[in-house]
């Protein structure tokens, strides 16, 4: 160190192990003070500079932004929230950048792995998706498929159940599942109000909370029964599934309304539908497949029960949170 301890723009980047002009981009940006000028004007600095250029070194060393860097060395104790703060902003944008390659690797495999024949339609599907990718366009669909005089509360609880997340580390097979059914959705988003089944038009037109939250009711009851793949049948879960669409339109469970109910619901079969379902349950499955049940599952399910001409029951549904298919 010089007599007046301090030391020069060479001698800090020296001691730092760091260049020149390194050091000086940090002094220019204002993160690095200096203790004064020299008599030809030259800058010197002095050992709590060469602390700060550590620190600098290190949080940089981090893949932290200079930005970010700079709100940190504003504050003197670093135990206050503010790198806490900006630690997890940086841990937020890695999650993000990591999906996007395991995405991006499961489906350069799926490319890879295909007869060459299919190469060109599976390139079309991949690139039509994001890395990582969006759920947005099944949020939009799901929101104009439900009625508009549905509650916010429902609505919010029916999209989040209905719109599969993007696996974490998806394989092949869930990549292509999930192009397939974002180009399924693309393909009807224009024109959604048309796909909404005429079942729930004319039979919660009046009262759609009643009925759909009935059906997130007996989906719910259905549901291991439908995991352990039981034969439909009836029970306390029909007899919600059939209140929900009685309490909807305002009329009693009876013999006669299940007779008409599932000839209603058995014209009311929609293929787009069905295909929405069979590809959640491919993105959600797994390498294993084994994807928990979904809507559709509980829902074609219990329309299956009904339609064996199962006997009026006795248990009377309550409204509850839930979605319908």
């Amino acid at each position: 160190m010089s007599p007046d301890d301090t030391w020069s723009i060479g001698e800090l980047a020296e001691r730092a192990g760091v260049t020149v002009k390194t050091v000086r981009f940090y002094s220019d940006g204002g993160l690095l003070p200096e203790a004064g000028r020299s008599g030809g004007g030259h800058r010197r600095y002095g050992p709590e500079a060469l602390d700060r250029l550590r620190l600098i070194r290190s949080l940089r060393a981090l893949d932290l932004p200079v930005p970010d860097v700079g709100r940190v060395l504003e504050r003197e104790d670093l135990r206050d929230g503010v790198l806490e703060d900006v630690i997890a902003d940086r841990l937020r944008e890695l999650g993000s950048q990591m999906a996007a390659l395991r995405w991006r690797e499961a489906a350069l495999q799926l490319v890879q792995d295909c007869p060459a024949a299919e190469r060109a339609d599976r390139l079309r599907l991949i690139g039509a998706v994001s890395a990582p990718p969006s759920t947005a366009p099944m949020a939009a669909f799901w929101r104009g498929l439900l009625p508009p005089r549905l509650s916010a509360g429902l609505r919010s609880a029916i999209v989040e159940a209905a719109v599969p997340q993007p696996p974490a580390d998806p394989t092949p097979a869930q990549v292509l599942a999930f192009a397939r059914l974002h180009a399924l959705v693309a393909e009807v988003l224009p024109h959604v109000d048309a796909c909404r089944p005429t079942a729930r038009r004319s039979d919660g037109a009046g009262r759609p909370d009643v009925l759909y939250s009935g059906l997130g009711e007996a989906y719910a009851l259905a549901a291991d029964a439908v995991r352990a793949r039981r034969v439909p049948q009836g029970g306390e879960a029909l007899d919600a599934f059939v209140g929900a669409y009685a309490g909807a339109r305002g009329v009693r469970d009876t013999g006669a309304f299940r007779r008409e109910l599932g000839v209603v619901l058995a014209g009311a079969a929609d293929p787009f539908l069905d295909r929405y379902w069979r590809l959640v349950g491919e993105v959600s499955g797994g390498s294993a497949g084994a994807a928990e049940p979904n809507m559709g599952d509980a829902h074609e399910w219990l329309r299956a029960a009904l339609g064996d001409g199962v006997t009026v029951g006795t248990v009377q549904p309550s409204a509850g949170a839930g979605a319908a298919t």
